[in-house]
């Protein structure tokens, strides 16, 4: 195994092969257990796209909120999933989809297109340039505004979909659908997550999809893959401790490095932070 393959793996926690059955038990415990040490909170709020990440978070907060109301006789818990399209979402109906597997307590959709709009109009007369990259960027953080607004309402708390194969790439916008409560499937890897979604019998087309942020306007569906220049395949076989391609390999601990200070918020005097 590669010296930083090592150091990787021990950071995102990721096992060489999982129990679906015990993980999907584990993440429900975790948020559960989270309800219990934060006993204001009653709510659960997840941004649900259609895509693998955001389907089975959603499912395991559904699950986790019908046990705590089990067991607590209070029928105040709730999961809240939100549907965030920027004006019309061209994979709307994975996302209706998604949220029929997960039967949240409450289903909103809010469309952040005029707050984002009007954003970025307000900086192009301030004189700053919006390029697309950037536009969608906003559009994340956007999204997350709205979810911490949902939560404000609700005494709850923002649930995120941040797992090892975007965790160790910083594939996710700081602030945007990086910025979360609480993470229940961390140590997890993409091949991983389906595992969990085929236990729990998830529509199919739902998890097999090919991935995408579908941020920006200029290439939309820009699929995770290009975009990262490497294959969920060679990454979950990275972080699962296998022998990868040189070239897979170098490109994956390449983006490790790249994307350090996302790993590390915020920043003070106090940190060992170049080292």
């Amino acid at each position: 195994m590669r010296p930083l393959q090592e150091k990787i793996i021990a950071y995102e926690h990721v096992l060489p092969q999982i129990n679906p059955e015990e993980e999907v038990r584990r993440s429900i415990d975790f948020l559960k257990d989270y309800l219990k040490a934060n006993s204001f909170l009653k709510t659960y709020v997840l941004g649900i796209s259609g895509g693998q990440d955001s389907t089975l978070a959603g499912k395991l907060c559904q699950m986790a909120i019908a046990e705590m109301r089990a067991e607590t006789d209070d029928n105040s818990y709730q999961f809240i999933a939100v549907r965030l399209p920027y004006g019309v979402q061209t994979d709307a109906q994975d996302a209706a989809g998604a949220v029929a597997f997960q039967k949240p307590d409450q289903d909103l959709i809010v469309n952040i297109k005029p707050a984002v709009d009007a954003l970025v109009t307000s900086l192009h007369e301030a004189g700053q340039e919006i390029t697309d990259f950037n536009k969608g960027n906003i559009k994340a953080r956007e999204r997350m505004v709205v979810q911490y607004a949902i939560a404000g309402a609700n005494n709850g708390a923002v649930v995120g979909t941040d797992h090892a194969a975007e965790n160790f790439s910083g594939f996710y916008t700081k602030y945007g659908d990086g910025a979360a409560d609480l993470t229940p499937l961390f140590r997890l890897d993409k091949r991983q997550g389906k595992q969990m979604l085929k236990f729990l019998n998830c529509p199919e087309h739902l998890y097999h999809k090919a991935p995408t942020a579908d941020l920006e306007e200029e290439q939309p569906g820009l699929p995770d893959e290009k975009a990262l220049g490497v294959s969920y395949h060679d990454i979950d076989n990275y972080l699962e401790g296998q022998t990868v391609a040189d070239e897979a390999a170098e490109k994956i601990e390449a983006l490790w490095r790249k994307s350090e200070h996302k790993r590390h918020l915020p920043v003070t005097v106090f940190d060992d932070f170049y080292r």
